[in-house]
């Protein structure tokens, strides 16, 4: 009988067995392919082959386990919060747990949930060599912005109604639906400059209701179509939220630049739309705030 000790963290295949063996002989071995042990093993050989393989103390290696959520897309945020809370703290240790790119989707998703596990302050970016925030949609001041341009709508309105109804009321003797006008009375001819400034007050009115109406229906137009949205964030220089209406992101349209009210630094909002694939007409929107270099 021959002795054959072996090393740790030895791999043993069938495939180094030597071959061919005897028709006769029997081959008990554990049915994996490979199987790494931290103790020395002891084969015993024969004339007829292989009979036996056994080990004082075996173990097998096993690889990292996270936490099942299941598609991103219909995950719950409890379970979307345990995964990236896993995955971080493994990607800290040197021992990553899952690919960038789906770390980067469920930091996406909870940030879209509001999650305050992913809330990030202001830091740099060794690629684009700048400080940068996160800035996210706020919807307040959109409808802030849209109250304002109502309020503009109505009173475009007015100046161009108010002085057209009262100067059909006054021809029609108050009576709109009358069919006897005040221009064929006899005292016609003496209610003309009255008459006459009547209409000017009407052209007046339409010259100055008509073009805030139609700019205010064109912004509300353009809310509507999600052309406008409202970002906010933290500034990157010194910390105070700042916000900006940019339009949404096209191709080739340059970044949105604005000054921070309280330090004075110049800022560029970059946005980002993500399309819904449940709902065709839903969307998130996201970007970041990068501060500028100060030319010398």
């Amino acid at each position: 009988m021959l002795v054959v000790p072996c090393n740790n963290l030895l791999a043993i295949n069938a495939s180094t067995i030597p071959s061919p063996l005897p028709s006769s002989s029997s081959m008990e071995i554990c049915r994996s392919s490979f199987l790494f042990v931290t103790t020395s093993y002891h084969l015993k050989l024969r004339k007829n082959g292989v009979i036996t393989c056994r080990s004082k103390k075996s173990a097998l290696v096993e690889g990292p386990s996270c936490v099942f959520v299941g598609p991103i897309e219909t995950a719950s945020v409890d379970r979307l919060e345990a995964l990236y809370q896993q995955a971080r703290d493994s990607y800290y240790s040197g021992k990553p747990l899952i690919v960038d790119d789906m770390f980067d989707k469920v930091e996406l998703k909870l940030r879209r949930y509001g999650s305050k596990y992913v809330v990030k302050y202001p830091r740099c970016s060794l690629m684009r060599q700048s400080t940068y925030a996160d800035a996210e949609e706020d919807p307040s001041q959109l409808f802030a912005l849209a109250s304002i341009w109502l309020v503009f709508l109505a009173f475009g309105s007015l100046a161009c109604l108010v002085p057209t109804i009262h100067t059909l009321g006054v021809m029609y003797n108050e009576d709109p639906f009358g069919s006897t006008l005040v221009l064929h009375s006899p005292q016609s001819v003496l209610e003309f400059p009255a008459a006459l400034n009547r209409v000017l007050l009407v052209g007046l009115g339409s010259l100055v209701g008509f073009p805030i109406s139609s700019a205010a229906v064109k912004a509300l137009q353009g809310l509507w179509k999600n052309d406008l949205v409202a970002l906010k964030g933290c500034c990157p220089n010194c910390g105070e939220e700042v916000f900006a209406f940019v339009r949404a992101a096209k191709p080739k349209e340059p970044p949105h630049r604005t000054d921070c009210h309280v330090c004075d630094s110049s800022l560029e909002f970059r946005t980002k739309v993500e399309e819904s694939a449940s709902k065709p007409r839903s969307r998130w929107v996201y970007g970041r705030i990068y501060l500028l270099k100060q030319n010398s």
